[in-house]
């Protein structure tokens, strides 16, 4: 049952309710797409001049795929400016847990108009999992001097504030009262704050970094211009204290931070209260 204002329990066509993504995929493809079409924020749609009610632009190109297999929990959506752009403007993955409960695995909003820094692979080209498997120190640092985030290909849209309200509505349509998800990052994790989440696991961790980050800290220290990613002032602002975490600052790398969403409760979450905007 939905519990948000103006929301209903999203249906099939024959009026048979339906409560997980792996109910969706089972649909006829057309059925199954306009289910998943709203999960596109209308700015993205006239970005991309679609046609009313339809996914492929009025020149007849279909420029938004959609990957829900059959059997499978999970959905993929792909939006392109055309159809053999390298370059995803929108990309997102959801799938449904056991717990009966909203993965937001990754959602992924590009300016395809604006640079490319290849911060996704390592210096010999090779795709690098996140930084995972070896950086791109050089692209880095393009990448920040620019004002992007750990991990950003390219600048957003500012697109996340209009497509997370459709999720949240699509979630509670399905009688899901929380979304979670794994920042990959502390920016990603600091972003989702300001959207209503909590922390299922990491909490103590954010509040230690804020703390450390502070004067007198042992990040706050470290931040002896040793790198360029390690400079004096960093521990200001959000994207300064990214890069200094992707450079390795901490004593362990960043990882197993989980946070989660209760549908129509903001849980007012603040890590780092004093931040300062950043300057783009």
């Amino acid at each position: 049952m939905a519990i948000l204002p103006d929301n209903s329990q999203l249906c099939d066509v024959s009026g048979r309710p339906l409560s997980s993504l792996q109910a969706i995929n089972r649909l006829g493809e057309a059925e199954k797409e306009a289910v998943y079409s709203a999960l596109l924020p209308l700015r993205l749609r006239r970005i991309l001049g679609l046609a009313e009610g339809s996914f492929c632009n009025r020149a007849g190109e279909k420029l938004v795929t959609v990957i829900a297999p059959l059997g499978l929990p999970l959905v993929r959506i792909e939006a392109r400016m055309r159809p053999d752009d390298p370059v995803t403007l929108f990309f997102l993955e959801l799938s449904d847990t056991q717990f009966h409960q909203m993965e937001l695995s990754f959602c992924i909003i590009r300016d395809p108009a604006s640079p490319s820094y290849a911060v996704d692979v390592d210096e010999s080209g090779r795709n690098n999992w996140f930084a995972s498997h070896g950086r791109h120190i050089a692209e880095e640092l393009r990448a920040m001097n620019a004002g992007l985030f750990p991990n950003q290909t390219h600048h957003g849209l500012q697109l996340f504030a209009e497509f997370f309200p459709l999720l949240e509505r699509f979630t509670d349509s399905l009688g899901m009262q929380m979304i979670i998800g794994e920042p990959l990052s502390y920016d990603n994790a600091i972003r989702y704050e300001k959207y209503g989440f909590d922390y299922l696991r990491g909490k103590r961790l954010m509040r230690e970094i804020d703390r450390e980050f502070q004067p007198g800290g042992k990040y706050f220290q470290r931040l002896d211009g040793s790198s360029p990613f390690r400079m004096p002032g960093m521990e200001r602002t959000v994207c300064g204290r990214s890069w200094a975490i992707h450079d390795g600052i901490m004593d362990e790398p960043w990882d197993e931070v989980h946070i989660y969403h209760m549908v129509g409760v903001n849980a007012g979450i603040n890590t780092f209260p004093g931040r300062e905007e950043q300057q783009r």
